[in-house]
């Protein structure tokens, strides 16, 4: 497989957004909202404007293709076909919304203007954050190379998760690798689901005892969570994985076929693995340019949007937004968060265009639900705190694993994403 040239990075290091030697360039057009990212919480915040009577916005984005990416997860887990996932992104876009189709190089927040990276300069009125987040495949040492492999993949890519399949579905023995990275990630517990559908279709073949899995994450508990960490404890003696807690991957040898991993907090005694199937997901931060453009705080090692996680308003520049996984917030990183930002932003964005004060607020909602099986899945919902939040307060146990959670991640969510999240109507 080749390397993904998604969202990737190959130097941290950002040249500064504005030159002060730099010429100034004039804005080839202006808007009255200018959108960067045409991702779930770009394309449903553009159609949450539209609907309450915003005009002259622009959304930029330079993929072709959009993707629904909770459903990599089952795609790798062997229940759910790629084609599921995608449709054109111009088949996405919201009535009335200009699409500019170029990448975005760097936003001077005084001129109120973002740089593409073709070269063109478009101005806003209001500017919307929703880039999504970085993978940095060269933060480990020989991941980027491995991933060329063909014992190697990572399914939070598109054609990673295809690779995984394949690969899941026709070990019979050996020794499988799945790791989670530490540091804020794009719903990080998706780095286990394939794993559990993994183990489910083995044992049902009746190869499971043939193969070691190991799972290595950050946290000192599988998830994070209590009332969840139990559920997944119970689930993971049950297929007999091996977890390795507040660990990290350290090094990838693909010629070897060996990972080093070792504790999370640096130092320590690493242990060494041979593996027949790694499944990787790498570190991830928020795009170089926004630190760059002088948006992110300063002691912020991620470098993610500087926000007001209520109002989801930039603390120092009351004409930007930044919403999704860019955003410096305090909820776990996750498509059903947006949802709730998504509103959030709308109703704010509104006011402020109206000249009144922004009154709502993003409560820190996350959830993940967790495939533990092919038919059965553990629905972790929670607040800022660590709480339960569930969204049906009279199915609170739906964070015990159970078929109808199945139903509602596998079938019922990729249909509202495509006709009620994206065209914002919830």
């Amino acid at each position: 497989m080749a390397r993904p040239d998604e969202d990737q990075r190959h130097t941290p290091a950002a040249e500064p957004a504005v030159r002060q030697d730099a010429p100034e360039r004039r804005p080839v057009s202006r808007h009255r909202i200018v959108i960067v990212g045409g991702g779930n919480g770009g394309v449903s915040a553009a159609a949450r404007l539209r609907r309450a009577g915003v005009t002259d916005i622009a959304l930029i984005e330079p993929q072709s293709t959009h993707r629904y990416q909770p459903l990599f997860s089952h795609v790798a887990g062997g229940t759910a076909r790629a084609s599921e996932t995608t449709r054109p992104q111009a088949a996405v876009m919201p009535a009335g919304v200009s699409w500019i189709r170029d990448a975005v190089a760097a936003v001077d927040p005084r001129a109120r203007t973002v740089t593409l990276g073709g070269g063109d300069v478009v101005g806003y009125e209001h500017l919307v954050l929703s880039p999504g987040i970085v993978k940095d495949w060269d933060a480990v040492p020989g991941l980027g190379e491995s991933l060329q492999t063909p014992h190697v993949a990572s399914h939070y890519v598109y054609d990673g998760a295809q690779k995984l399949s394949a690969l899941l579905r026709d070990t019979r023995s050996g020794t499988v690798v799945f790791t989670q990275p530490p540091g804020p990630a794009s719903c990080a517990g998706a780095s286990q689901k394939p794993m559990y559908q993994a183990c489910a279709h083995w044992r049902a073949r009746g190869v499971l005892d043939d193969i070691r899995v190991v799972l290595v994450v950050p946290e000192e508990t599988v998830f994070g969570l209590p009332h969840i960490d139990a559920e997944l404890d119970r689930i993971v003696a049950e297929y007999g994985i091996e977890l390795r807690t507040a660990s990290e991957l350290r090094r990838v040898d693909g010629v070897s076929r060996e990972v080093v991993i070792g504790p999370r907090t640096g130092g320590g005694a690493e242990e060494r693995i041979g593996y027949d199937v790694l499944n990787v997901v790498p570190p991830q931060s928020a795009p170089d340019w926004i630190a760059a453009s002088g948006l992110a705080a300063a002691d912020d090692p991620g470098g993610f949007a500087e926000v007001d996680p209520g109002t989801l308003r930039h603390r120092r520049f009351d004409d930007i937004w930044a919403i999704g996984d860019a955003a410096a917030t305090t909820n776990s990183k996750s498509g059903g968060a947006l949802r709730k930002q998504t509103y959030v932003l709308a109703k704010n964005l509104t006011a402020a265009l109206s000249g009144r004060t922004p009154a709502h607020r993003y409560d820190g909602y996350g959830v993940c639900p967790m495939t533990v099986s092919r038919s059965s899945v553990v629905w972790a919902e929670f607040g800022p705190d660590g709480r339960p939040d569930p969204t049906i307060p009279f199915l609170p146990g739906m964070f015990r694993e159970n078929r109808l959670s199945w139903i509602a991640d596998r079938h019922v969510l990729p249909w509202v994403y495509w006709n009620l999240i994206l065209p914002g109507r919830v």
